[in-house]
């Protein structure tokens, strides 16, 4: 028999969104219980022991419901847009002798053939969906991406799995693949037309200037000419 993480619930008695916000204040978070053709149940978590069920490892959580031993799992949770913070929680009742559905991340193992080729690994899907009892639900599914080469992936094909756990998600799914790193192309200087044009102008202005001093020069040789001329 699984170990289950027990998850302490009480009921709610009070709803609306002040009586929400008080117990949140208090360290309390809102949640409700689901159950096929049964009304749902408003239930109290606390908050710490909802943090240390969530990173457990485990995705279905044992729960006591009016003296009797349940088994739930988390259908949602709805976090704060801002700081994060857990504001409401659904959980679902399911049963350790009906089989489920669940979504199972994935994680990648090994050193990539690829990477040592200097190959950048991407892992395009995080998450599996499967079916098993709840009893069989695996904390994570690993894929080997040790023989993955340069420019080959990974499906979910490739995936190794349980014969008590089947796979849902398309078998077609690229899960992981390598590729070589981008080459960052450098960055092209661009000489604009008008300011060739301007250096163009500039210089030419420049030799009319450096001849007019030569002008004003002989103007004044002839200036002087005629006055020796007259004192003459």
């Amino acid at each position: 028999m699984a170990d289950y993480y027990q998850l302490a619930v009480e009921k709610r008695e009070s709803i609306g969104n002040a009586a929400n916000k008080t117990l949140r204040r208090n360290g309390k978070i809102p949640a409700n219980y689901y159950y096929k053709k049964q009304d749902n149940i408003n239930l109290i978590l606390d908050s710490k022991d909802l943090y240390h069920a969530l990173h457990s490892g485990h995705h279905v959580f044992e729960v006591k419901m009016n003296g009797d031993i349940q088994y739930v799992m988390i259908k949602e949770i709805q976090y704060h847009p801002v700081n994060e913070s857990v504001l409401h929680v659904d959980l679902m009742r399911v049963r350790r002798d009906v089989k489920m559905t669940i979504s199972v991340p994935i994680h990648l193992e090994g050193e990539a053939i690829g990477v040592s080729e200097g190959g950048v690994l991407s892992q395009i899907l995080t998450s599996l969906d499967i079916e098993c009892l709840p009893t069989d639900v695996p904390e994570f599914i690993p894929l080997n991406v040790s023989e993955l080469e340069m420019n080959s992936s990974l499906s979910v094909a490739d995936i190794t799995i349980s014969s008590n756990v089947s796979i849902i998600t398309d078998e077609e799914q690229v899960v992981a693949t390598i590729a070589p790193p981008k080459e960052e192309e450098e960055p092209e200087i661009e000489i604009e037309e008008g300011e060739e044009g301007e250096e163009g102008e500039e210089a030419v202005e420049g030799e009319e200037g450096a001849e007019a001093p030569a002008e004003g020069g002989e103007e004044k040789a002839d200036d002087k000419g005629k006055a020796e001329e007259n004192a003459e």
